[in-house]
């Protein structure tokens, strides 16, 4: 599992006003990009590769 000490949580540009159902995003841990709820903070996170979290963010601004 990632240690997510140290992370600096950002909302997401895609998450948009919607009265806190947010992702964040933690981009300054070495290795990883980390991903977590933002209404459950303490709860778990997703971890990514740069490579991983690269691809994942073009095809979601990539036309379906």
């Amino acid at each position: 599992m990632a240690e997510l000490t140290g992370a600096n949580w950002r909302k997401s540009t895609r998450s948009g006003d919607n009265g806190g159902n947010c992702v964040e995003v933690a981009d300054n841990l070495p290795g990883f990009i980390a991903v977590r709820d933002s209404k459950n903070p303490a709860g778990p996170a997703l971890t990514f590769s740069p490579a991983a979290w690269t691809r994942f963010v073009r095809s979601s601004k990539t036309p379906h």
